[in-house]
């Protein structure tokens, strides 16, 4: 198979693992407070890293590696997951669901910054355009609430810091491997993972995780945390940081569906419509990269 369609495939993967994310998320922040979730999640996965760089017996990466490691950690193991769980908090998941439209625009940002990718003038159409789909549906259904004031903050807080994550934990993926960055960024996360835990147990007046709750925990933790970015990375690393992170515009689309089965939340026209305007933008920008 050609090596540009293998690595859109790893990266469509990667997108439909991580379409679940936040409606998951919503999930167990009825449960448990957005600090306990957070630090949860990156616990159970940074154990599971853990036993697989010692079972593979995995090379520990330089000094100069680890400081990346540091950047793609703030960036997708502390970063998104948190400031995620703290927008779900005040919104609806289908609502945070579109600002996963400007992912690739944040995405691409980071790799001329950090990847030393230079993309077609083209290309910086069909993404600012997509963008700008996202920006006009915020304005548009955004009500002048404190609520969603803070949820709408919070949402841009994490797009921002996981383009960062994304962009550098590809680079890193071409010299240790798509699997072996995310595991060593849950690692190096792994301390401070668990005093946040601590604290945050510590603080939560009542432990009463539902059945749903627990299983959209481990959806988290296991697939949105770990597996999901085996493929993501493979496919950043082997297809390009800016193109094949044009797919995320597709993950609005996947986790609108699932905010509607599985949270009964309401799908507007509106939101079909920027998320069939992002699509369009998603395949010419594929074909202009």
């Amino acid at each position: 198979m050609n090596s540009q369609v293998l690595a859109w495939l790893y990266g469509f993967m990667g997108v439909l693992i991580f379409s679940g994310s936040l409606p998951a998320t919503r999930i167990v922040v009825m449960d448990l407070n957005p600090w306990l979730v957070t630090g949860l999640r990156a616990t159970i996965a940074a154990v599971i890293a853990l036993l697989l760089l010692k079972y593979f017996k995995v090379k520990r990466p330089s000094r100069q590696d680890q400081y990346s490691l540091i950047y793609v950690a703030i960036g997708v193991v502390i970063g998104f997951p948190l400031f995620t769980a703290l927008a779900l908090q005040y919104v609806h998941a289908a609502y945070s669901i579109v600002f996963v439209g400007l992912l690739p625009l944040s995405t691409a940002v980071f790799a001329v910054l950090r990847g030393g990718e230079r993309p077609r003038m083209m290309f910086w159409l069909f993404a600012l355009t997509g963008s700008a789909l996202v920006v006009l549906y915020i304005g548009l259904e955004a009500t002048p609430d404190a609520a969603n004031l803070w949820g709408t903050l919070y949402m841009l807080a994490a797009i921002i810091v996981c383009g960062l994550g994304y962009a550098e934990g590809a680079k890193l993926s071409r010299k240790l491997g798509g699997w072996q960055v995310i595991c060593w960024a849950l690692v190096i996360s792994l301390p401070a993972m668990l005093l946040l835990t601590y604290i945050s147990y510590a603080k939560q007046d009542n432990i009463e995780l539902s059945i749903s709750g627990f299983f959209a925990l481990m959806y988290v933790s296991l697939f949105s945390m770990l597996i999901g970015f085996f493929f993501w990375y493979q496919g950043l690393a082997q297809g390009g940081i800016a193109t094949v992170g044009q797919l995320q515009l597709l993950q609005p689309l996947m986790g609108l569906g699932l905010a509607a089965v599985l949270l009964h939340e309401p799908i507007t026209s509106l939101m079909l419509v920027v998320t069939i305007g992002i699509i369009f933008c998603v395949a010419c920008a594929k074909r202009f990269a």
